[in-house]
């Protein structure tokens, strides 16, 4: 078994030594004819600069090919790019990219562990066929950790958004009832607050400047951060700037209803905590009590009985 440690630990330097060596020749390491032209044309695929140009490296073709294996074995392109236009982060198809390379990155480092602690196993002679699917356990828990913190991450920003959709909304109805434009009011509302929710209304104000229409930048804000509340709201804003109903009173009305949801949801978490509060109380307090009540009656029994 040390012989085979051996091996394993030989063969693994060999493999890694000839990816690298293939990395580097020139048929992988030129740059695609995407990645030359991309500074030059920048000005018609990416306007407002909000997307940085990546710096052509040597290792871009052979890590784009991996990627598009990974993302095709995978697969959920449209369901991750849900939850990384959630997160706050780039939900493109490179931002998909680049979350499936990095997720196979992390099961390469999982399953390098677990062959690791297989050899350390092996070379103590603790060996056992039980001992071979560590490293796939490992590998296969390691890249699913990046998609379980992207899940959580998304969870999160969107509770944020919800939390300041109330505050915002009274802020934007008291800008409108000041005589500014819903345009203004949004760009105040942008530049003074510092939340989640207050980074959106500033790229729509970016978006609005470089030619879109505010109804279309509302709801595509709406659509990929995917709150209730907040899609309702755009719905009436977009209708009330449709048909030139009074903004300040329908946004006053969706901060009221806003609220509404928001002590809904609170009154709904308190419910499912309570539950919670309830499964130590089930498992383990209540069967200890039966425990101490019903051992003694037992134990005198026994003793007449005896």
């Amino acid at each position: 078994m040390t012989d085979l440690a051996l091996a394993i630990v030989l063969g693994g330097a060999f493999g890694v030594g000839v990816a690298l060596v293939i990395t580097i020749a020139p048929r992988w390491g030129a740059p695609s004819l995407q990645r030359r032209i991309a500074p030059y044309v920048r000005d018609i695929s990416d306007p407002l600069g909000l997307t940085p140009i990546e710096p052509v490296s040597a290792h871009a073709p052979l890590g784009l090919l991996v990627r598009q294996r990974v993302e095709r074995l995978l697969g959920g392109g449209d369901a991750l790019a849900a939850k990384l236009r959630q997160a706050g982060r780039r939900s493109d198809r490179t931002g998909v990219s680049s979350f499936r390379a990095r997720q196979l990155a992390w099961a390469v480092v999982g399953l390098a562990v677990g062959g690791a602690l297989v050899v350390v196993i092996v070379l103590a002679g603790r060996f056992s066929p039980a001992a071979v699917v560590v490293p796939v356990i490992a590998g296969i828990a390691a890249g699913a950790c990046p998609e379980l913190l992207l899940s959580r991450a998304a969870s999160s920003r969107v509770s944020r958004v919800e939390e300041e959709l109330p505050t915002v909304l009274e802020f934007l109805a008291l800008c409108l009832s000041a005589g500014e434009s819903i345009l203004d009011a949004i760009r105040r509302v942008g530049d003074v607050g510092a939340g989640e929710l207050t980074g959106e209304l500033r790229t729509v104000v970016l978006t609005v400047g470089a030619g879109a229409s505010l109804a279309e930048s509302l709801n595509d804000t709406a659509r990929g951060l995917g709150v209730p509340a907040l899609t309702r709201a755009t719905d009436h804003i977009v209708a009330a700037l449709d048909r030139g109903a009074p903004l300040a009173q329908v946004l006053q009305a969706q901060a009221g209803d806003a609220r509404e949801d928001a002590k809904r949801s609170l009154i709904e978490r308190a419910g499912r905590k309570e539950i919670y509060m309830l499964l130590p109380l089930v498992f383990m307090i209540l069967p200890l009590s039966v425990v101490f009540a019903v051992f003694p009656g037992v134990f005198m029994l026994r003793l007449g009985l005896g």
